[in-house]
């Protein structure tokens, strides 16, 4: 009896030993295998920033990450959260489709590119701040949170006080792992949403299409206490494949803060380059 306790505790043991190298993206899908990688910290070191790419193979169920305890660690979205404000004004009839127009009131804005009237794609492309505010006004909290809680996205906290600031400011988080999830589970359709949202937002979101990839996303920058929190959630389509990313970045004291716009999104390029995905 004694040895045959002995031998079940060590089958055990053996078996918490195997897992400890496997874990899940939150939500459903298979045990993946997570990979440090020193190539994506090879990326965030020459771009002057710190921060982390946490990148996604189905194909091969594996996760590679250059700093796997960022991934868990919780940010506001900032303007990543145009991905479910789009999905929700178009499920609500706020927004009727992709060329539904944005009036520009003539009032002074902090971007030159928002001082214009906008297609409802155009407001997605530019990261129109107002534009999205007004959405989530005509949304409501109540309609916000119901929507929410169906995508499951995060840990949002929208009331009537803060419905058109609580995904820029307050105590609204999510981690990168979290909108990994989301972003597979919206690419796999498994989002309770309509064919037709489903098609618009896929649509918006591509940044690049050549004929070796198409690369979708969407960026997102976040300020508060003068720390600087950039964001990239998408994913690459090849031929045969999709690959998933999400990239959350500060910059360091010497980077020069003009180029934070867009080396989010080249930092996750660069990413799939690193990995031979792509060239």
């Amino acid at each position: 009896m004694k040895a045959t306790c002995i031998i079940i505790g060590l089958l055990l043991l053996v078996s918490c030993i195997q897992q400890k190298d496997h874990k899940t993206i939150p939500g459903k899908g298979p045990e993946l295998s997570e990979i440090y990688s020193p190539f994506l910290q090879q990326i965030i070191d020459s771009a002057d920033v710190t921060g982390s790419v946490l990148l996604f193979d189905p194909q091969s169920g594996t996760v590679y990450s250059n700093d796997f305890a960022r991934c868990d660690s919780g940010f506001l979205p900032a303007s990543t959260f145009k991905i479910p404000n789009s999905i929700i004004a178009l499920e609500t009839g706020v927004v009727e489709n992709d060329s539904t127009l944005f009036r520009w009131n003539g009032e002074k804005r902090r971007l030159p590119a928002w001082e214009q009237d906008l297609t409802f794609m155009d407001a997605f492309k530019v990261s129109c701040v107002p534009c999205y505010q007004e959405i989530a006004r005509k949304i409501g909290p109540e309609k916000m949170n119901e929507y929410l809680k169906k995508l499951n996205y995060g840990n949002m906290i929208a009331d009537a006080s803060n419905i058109d600031l609580f995904w820029l400011e307050g105590e609204s988080r999510i981690t990168m792992r979290q909108q990994m999830d989301f972003i597979k589970r919206f690419y796999d359709k498994e989002l309770l949403i309509s064919p037709r949202t489903w098609r618009i937002l896929k649509s918006m979101m591509v940044l690049d299409t050549n004929s070796n990839y198409i690369f979708s996303g969407k960026t997102g920058w976040s300020i508060r206490n003068g720390n600087n929190i950039g964001w990239f959630v998408g994913y690459l389509e090849t031929a045969d494949s999709v690959y998933f990313i999400v990239t959350n970045i500060e910059p360091k004291e010497v980077f020069n803060m003009d180029l934070f716009p867009k080396i989010r999104t080249q930092i996750s390029l660069e990413a799939f380059r690193k990995l031979k995905i792509i060239e």
